[in-house]
């Protein structure tokens, strides 16, 4: 892949040409944004949720190399972010990992004289992730909501009943996200039941960046998409209060067993047009879709994307 970094959160430009001859490469971090395309004409504009930046971006790179002449410029920065865009009309498609806002489909309407258009293109568990050599397996949503709620009364790991090793301290350190993060948004609404979060959590501006933080932060404890885990880290076991703790996967996001789990969207002002619709439409294949599953989240049924196209 020509990849070339311009700044953190700048642009990373892919030659559609190129990409066909050398190959894929390394995703870049969920905090940076990325073109992909031959470079001639018009982008298509991609921006919004950092769970999804990486999935948009290898998106963007497989349908550089499949499309003739595609050129996609995707950026992060968190749904409300896109979301914010997409009523500003400064790019076509905004993507979220929370439902759009009533008050934000209202503001596209009057500014564009568009409905909002909304679109599932996956689904993820939202995991909760612990340093990998924390003994603890497993957690419940009401603790959860005692470690990051403001009126939460779960401060160090004993309270969980564990003794972490390498933590000094057995505080509880908190890794959350920026207020304008849909994961943000989401867990607030559906972990904290819309409470303020604690004040003194560590709020980073990208998914990749909790995980990293958490794994190399025995003391630690933060929520992010699935698709981010890696060797350092350990994804909990999750149960709702009466339920029974369910692994964050594939299968359990399909059957909605596991408590946490979310779609992820695209979405546009009014119908897809153009560049944009047939892009949306090859999100929806076969090769769009197995994309989603290499990253690490879970595809859309083949009967009901059959229903979305």
């Amino acid at each position: 892949m020509n990849v070339t970094n311009l700044k953190r959160t700048g642009v990373v430009l892919v030659t559609g040409a190129l990409l066909a001859l050398s190959g894929c490469g390394k995703k870049d971090s969920a905090s940076q944004s990325g073109t992909a395309g031959s470079g001639t004409g018009a982008a298509i504009q991609i921006q919004g949720s950092d769970t999804m930046v990486n999935l948009a971006q290898a998106w963007a790179e497989a349908y550089a190399g499949a499309e003739k002449g595609a050129n996609i410029e995707v950026g992060g920065g968190g749904s409300g972010v896109g979301i914010a865009a997409l009523i500003n009309g400064t790019v076509d498609i905004a993507t979220s990992s929370r439902d759009m806002k009533a008050e934000e489909k209202t503001k596209a309407k009057t500014t564009s004289g568009k409905d909002a258009k909304e679109l599932t293109v996956g689904y993820d568990c939202l995991a909760i992730y612990v340093h990998k050599d924390n003994p603890l397996n497993e957690i419940t949503l009401e603790q959860l909501q005692k470690i990051f709620a403001e009126d939460g009364n779960i401060t160090k790991w004993s309270d969980l009943g564990v003794n972490v090793p390498g933590c000094q301290t057995a505080e509880i350190i908190r890794v959350s996200r920026q207020s304008s993060s849909g994961t943000y948004e989401f867990f607030r609404e559906h972990v904290l039941n819309k409470k303020d979060f604690k004040l003194g959590s560590r709020d980073m501006n990208g998914s990749k960046e909790v995980v990293e933080l958490v794994g190399s932060t025995p003391c630690a404890l933060g929520y992010s998409g699935m698709g981010y885990a890696t060797e350092h880290v350990k994804k909990l076991k999750v149960s709702s209060k009466a339920g029974q703790a369910v692994e964050p996967t594939v299968e359990t996001a399909q059957n909605k067993t596991y408590p946490i789990a979310r779609p992820l969207y695209l979405y546009t002002l009014g119908d897809p047009e153009g560049d944009a619709k047939k892009f949306i439409s090859w999100v929806l294949s076969e090769a769009g879709q197995k994309i989603v599953q290499e990253t690490g989240y879970v595809p859309v049924p083949a009967d009901q994307r059959a229903k979305l196209n």
